[in-house]
């Protein structure tokens, strides 16, 4: 991997996580956006729409941080932990998944139920299964885990940011599923690219 490659990468994670966040941010945000179309507000638009490509912009950024993150503790673990690194990955994945479901539900300040909370954790790990089986078809049957274990822990500890906003669903959506876009973009893009060199 040169710099020309990665900077190729940066890009166009960047400007996927732009897109990603914008389309999505006009979608949950239709209803304020359809408010300043009718009242011909386009000071309130340009504010919404900039915003957009802002955050998504940021997300991006904080996508290939925590990618790049992982790639550096992937390989020091595998050099500490040797053949047991996949079982602790297995528990740690197992560990997020559990609270990604109990310490949003005790957190919560309108309380409601339990199954509600299931439903980010499960979205979460049915993508970060389908990517990781698609990284194993492309490359090879080792790397179905740790890809499980980036779609899924990391991706969790990224939204980080939007769960603290426990209440606010459109937030929380509009962060996620830009980092999910492009962290399944970098991880399923980046043995292509090492493939080339």
């Amino acid at each position: 991997m040169n710099i020309q490659k990665w900077v190729s990468l940066f890009l166009k994670t960047l400007v996927l996580g732009i897109v990603i966040y914008f389309i999505v941010g006009c979608l949950a945000q239709w209803r304020d956006l359809s408010h300043y179309l009718s009242t011909g507000d386009p000071k309130g638009i340009a504010f919404t729409l900039i915003n957009f490509i802002i955050f998504g912009g940021l997300f991006s950024v904080l996508s290939q941080m925590g990618f790049f993150a992982y790639l550096t503790l992937h390989r020091i673990a595998l050099g500490v932990f040797r053949t047991y690194w996949p079982m602790i990955q297995w528990v740690l994945i197992l560990l997020t998944f559990f609270d990604l479901i109990y310490f949003r539900y005790i957190s919560s300040k309108t309380p409601s139920s339990l199954l509600s909370y299931f439903l980010l954790p499960v979205v979460l790990a049915v993508i970060s299964y389908y990517v990781a089986w698609r990284k194993q078809r492309e490359t090879n049957r080792t790397a179905f885990v740790p890809t499980l274990f980036f779609m899924f822990v990391i991706t969790s500890l990224e939204w980080l940011v939007g769960l603290l906003h426990n209440e606010d669903f459109r937030l929380i959506w509009e962060i996620g599923l830009t980092l999910i876009g492009c962290n399944a973009y970098q991880v399923l893009k980046l043995h292509r690219l090492i493939r080339k060199d």
